[in-house]
């Protein structure tokens, strides 16, 4: 017994564990062409979010579809150890039990993460379960595992070996909270409300010098703005007037009249007194603030750059945790956020400060611990990318790899024609410890394990006497991406074993789907890697999704609360609801605003299929049904149409010799349903063809849209229509009544259900399991998920193009009902005008029951008190006998006449424009053209009507 309404749960469940149970997810090296996608690793720790639901919903459909179309399909699943983010949650689990970082040794803090790790860090990949993501979970890949860490070490020392890995002091982006270095990428810029202080710097108490000073720094101020008399020196705006103790100049523009002549000249830093140069350098801004700029090489990459072209001395006044150090000479000790409170009431008591205004700029955030970034100079790891990006910027810009949208080549291209070197190294324990020795003297020995080092010394150097004592490894790890990079290949063990049957079998990958934000430091650095490592590209296509976004068109993020739970949204709408409802408006690299409603319109598409698979299910089969009406009238003969691609032509006999006017015989499928099934098997093969040139062109979400149409217009609501029994049994003693169907159409609307499942699995898998293993009898072990993907048939365009009118005609009939209040069960005669009415009679047993149209008839000319009404240059009537008023049927008439005038102006506008000739495509002229000569058509037979109706 099928259950009254669809219940996703116990479903999803089930066959999951089925898949599971069954290996279907698992793949081997064989014969096949093998289809791969390695998912990016979410954070080990992370837990399901809309963009992950989204990235994986897209994954899953890919790696559905190939698995069906008989390819080798992988889909490796996997975390990423994400050094600043889970170093953070170990500390704060540490601060719980009472337990500081700086007590343990690394040792003990690793045992710490690696505890976290097992009981925390697979919670997200369970998650992708219950979206239904068919990975093949016994490859589950871990960035830490032993096999992928020995290959980014193995990498390491390669690159170094190579040239390519060098050591030095840069400015970097410091994140006080994680007391490491983070990339440019893992910097989040968000605009903030400041406050602009204006200080002055006064000059050394020299009395020539000050006289300039106090004639000339005045005139840089409006009337209400003069200082008092007797001041000396230069004002500037800063909004971190808590680095003014590491000033090392104050720069102007030398072409800023106010201040050429102070070029050159000293100033003291206010509250510490430090003497410090007036210079000059066309970087600065004069319509900034006052148009002095405060030069603070160890704290801005800017001023970095004009502390080294001026020569300037650096001076770092922050400890790792952004807290003053004995540099600032002044509030030590305290936090840099609270020191800019406190040195503007300094400055203001001190008489330093001129005024204070309000002020947004954008700041810098930590991708992982939201804290606000802190320029530093710093004693890193770096890995040079000029000559290594250059293979990976022309793959891309050739198409070897695909950007889809391509609108992303071009942000690519600007970052990789120039790229940055990288800082790969963090300061931090979780992760891959950085492969250097240190001598006691400094030299660096860089080697796989600290006896390769020791080796290495003795035999090089010939220092025979040391020990492993005698050498210190660096205590930084390196850059979670540093690993991630070689994900697909370290996921096949292709670095440590380059030759291995995995690697050579499955990569390059196919596919890969991730977000634009990303596109830079991990995707392009795949490519690098790839290159590099495999002198290939390691995937033929990204697929960039956008982001998804609430109602408002803010990103959905926990610290908005505007972002809802996955999970609550798969327990109240079902998986399959949830992933058809995120890709119903997701097009590759736009934003998706997402909208509970969307997951409820997947609710409802799953409930549309549900009921249409119970109403099939409960038909009952005899083979003498009748499922349409059997009047016949001699009509003028219709000739065999040409064209007709494939199957029975419309007036071919049927199998049992019934003609056109025969009678029915045998209990075989009347003319109507043969139509119908013929006409619904060419439908289902232009839209299989539709999804393949979509899929090709990855328009996903325009592949779901044409599938939805199938089902729901098609295949629900006119197919099923067509074919639905008028015949049913007695009530049962629940009551309820089977439809008797003739065995010919049933076992065809079976065949439809099951190729419609087969469609559906990749988007909807769970629902479309359950009503395959259902609809026929199965083998244990099958599945829909390894069966067969439909192979497109031919498709009869004419027959398509004939059941358009017949439904136009449908649909015109029913609305003069509604129009005219005329009840559903009324009987109207239907009389057809049409120069080809041969086109016409295959149709009529659809007209008839569709429509309750007890009878069609041809006509030469216009019945008298007939309500007509057109379709392209056919003309249709209706008896209507005394259910309408002429009067309101004239006032119809006379809009309907208005309405198609002003439209065939319109067209005959277009056609008559020189412009729009010369550049339209042949075939839009010519539609425009049809366009014109039916809405003339019509025209024609609405003033007949209104002749008629005129007295």
């Amino acid at each position: 017994m099928i259950a009254k309404t669809y219940a996703p749960t116990d479903i999803e469940a089930k066959w999951y564990q089925y898949w599971l149970d069954n290996k279907l997810f698992t793949s081997t090296p064989d014969e096949r062409e093998p289809y791969t996608i390695v998912i990016p690793p979410p954070n080990v720790t992370g837990v399901l979010h809309m963009g992950h639901m989204l990235n994986n919903t897209i994954q899953d459909i890919l790696i559905r579809r190939a698995r069906m179309a008989g390819k080798n399909a992988c889909w490796v699943p996997g975390t990423d150890h994400a050094s600043i983010a889970t170093e953070a949650k170990v500390v704060a689990m540490l601060a719980e039990r009472g337990i500081a970082k700086k007590d343990l040794t690394r040792n003990e803090f690793l045992a710490y993460a690696w505890e976290w790790k097992e009981k925390y860090g697979g919670i997200i990949l369970q998650q992708l379960r219950q979206l239904g993501a068919s990975c093949d979970w016994d490859r589950t890949r871990f960035t830490m595992d032993p096999a992928l860490y020995d290959s980014v070490i193995e990498v390491f020392v390669d690159l170094y070996n190579k040239g390519q890995i060098y050591r030095g002091i840069r400015m970097v982006n410091w994140d006080p909270q994680g007391k490491t270095a983070v990339s440019d990428e893992e910097v989040i810029t968000k605009e903030v409300r400041q406050k602009l202080v204006y200080i002055r710097y006064q000059s050394p108490p020299t009395p020539e010098g000050g006289a300039e000073f106090e004639a000339h720094s005045a005139s840089a101020y409006s009337e209400a703005e003069v200082p008092p008399s007797g001041a000396r020196g230069l004002v500037v705006a800063t909004v971190r007037p808590e680095t003014i103790m590491a000033d090392a100049a104050i720069a102007v523009n030398p072409n800023d009249e106010r201040y050429k002549h102070l070029i050159g000249s000293q100033v003291r830093i206010p509250l510490i007194g430090r003497v410090i140069p007036v210079i000059a350098d066309e970087y600065v801004s004069m319509e900034f603030g006052t148009g002095c700029l405060k030069v603070t090489p160890a704290h801005d990459p800017n001023d970095y750059e004009l502390g080294l072209k001026h020569n300037l001395p650096v001076i770092d006044l922050l400890n790792d945790d952004g807290t003053l150090n004995e540099k600032a000479q002044i509030l030590v000790g305290m936090d840099r956020f609270a020191a800019r409170k406190a040195i503007i009431n300094l400055l203001d008591e001190a008489g330093h400060l001129e005024k204070v205004e309000d002020y947004t700029s954008n700041v810098g955030f930590s991708e992982r611990t939201n804290a606000v970034i802190e320029p530093r100079l710093s004693l890193q790891w770096f890995l040079k990318m000029e000559a290594l990006a250059k293979p990976a910027l022309r793959a891309v810009m050739d198409d070897e790899v695909q950007l889809l949208p391509p609108k992303f080549k071009n942000m690519y291209r600007a970052w990789m024609e120039n790229p940055r070197d990288w800082c790969i190294s963090r300061q931090l324990w979780w992760g891959q410890q950085i492969p250097a020795f240190y001598m006691q003297d400094g030299t660096i020995i860089v080697a796989k394990t600290k006896r390769e080092a020791l080796r290495k010394v003795q035999h090089e150097r010939l220092l025979f006497a040391l020990t492993e004592a005698d050498l210190t490894q660096d205590d930084d790890v390196l850059d979670t991406w540093f690993s991630s990079w070689l994900w697909p290949i370290s996921v096949f063990d292709g670095i440590r074993h380059p030759d291995n049957a995995e690697i050579n079998y499955y990569y390059p990958t196919n596919d890969l789907v991730t977000a634009p934000e990303i596109l830079f430091f991990w995707v392009a650095r795949m490519i690098v890697a790839g290159y590099e490592y495999r002198a290939e590209a390691p995937f033929k296509n990204v697929y960039l999704t956008g982001i998804v976004r609430d109602k408002l068109g803010r990103k959905m993020s926990k610290s908005l609360g505007n972002s809802p739970d996955p999970l609550d949204l798969i327990a109240r709408h079902g998986a399959d609801g949830v992933r058809t409802g995120m890709l119903f408006s997701s097009p590759a690299g736009n934003d998706l605003p997402f909208d509970e409603k969307l997951c409820e319109q997947g609710r409802n598409f799953c409930n549309k299929i549900w009921n249409a698979f119970r109403l099939v299910k409960g038909w009952t089969v005899d083979p003498t049904a009748r499922q349409y009406p059997t009047a016949r009238r001699t009509v003028p003969a219709l000739p065999v149409r040409e064209g007709v691609s494939t199957g029975l032509s419309l007036n071919d006999p049927l199998p049992n010799g019934e003609g056109r006017d025969g009678p029915p015989r045998g209990g075989v499928l009347p003319r109507g349903g043969v139509l119908a099934v013929r006409w619904f098997d060419s439908k289902l093969n232009a839209t299989l063809l539709e999804m393949e040139d979509h899929f090709g062109k990855f328009r996903i979400s325009d592949a779901l849209q044409s599938l939805y149409k199938l089902i729901w217009d098609d295949f629900c609501s006119q197919y099923l229509e067509l074919i639905k029994p008028i015949q049913y049994t007695e009530k049962d003693a629940n009551g309820a009544a089977s439809g008797i169907i003739d065995e010919v159409t049933y076992l065809a609307t079976i065949d439809f259900f099951e190729r419609l499942m087969a469609m559906a699995h990749p988007f909807m898998p769970f629902i479309t399991e359950e009503i395959w293993q259902d609809i026929r009898p199965r083998q244990p072990g099958s599945s829909l998920c390894v069966a067969p993907y439909p192979v497109p048939g031919s498709v009869d365009k004419q027959l398509l193009a004939d059941f358009e009118t017949l439904f136009e005609i449908i649909t015109t009939i029913r609305n003069v009902r509604n129009a005219r209040q005329i009840g559903p069960k009324v009987p109207l005669p239907l009389a057809i005008r049409s120069r080809t009415p041969a086109r016409f009679g295959p149709l009529e047993g659809l007209i008839q029951k569709m429509a309750n149209v007890p009878a069609v008839q041809y006509v030469a000319e216009k019945p008298e008190s007939a309500t007509s009404f057109l379709i392209k240059a056919d003309e249709f009537y209706l008896d209507l006998a005394g259910e309408i008023d002429p009067e309101q049927e004239r006032v119809t008439a006379e809009r309907d006449l208005a309405y198609q005038q002003g439209f065939l102006d319109s067209v005959l506008k277009k056609l008559g424009n020189e412009r729009f000739m010369a550049n339209a495509n042949p075939d839009v002229v010519a539609r425009e053209r049809q366009k014109a000569a039916d809405a003339e058509a019509k025209l024609a037979a609405l003033k007949e009507t209104l002749r008629r109706l005129r007295p």
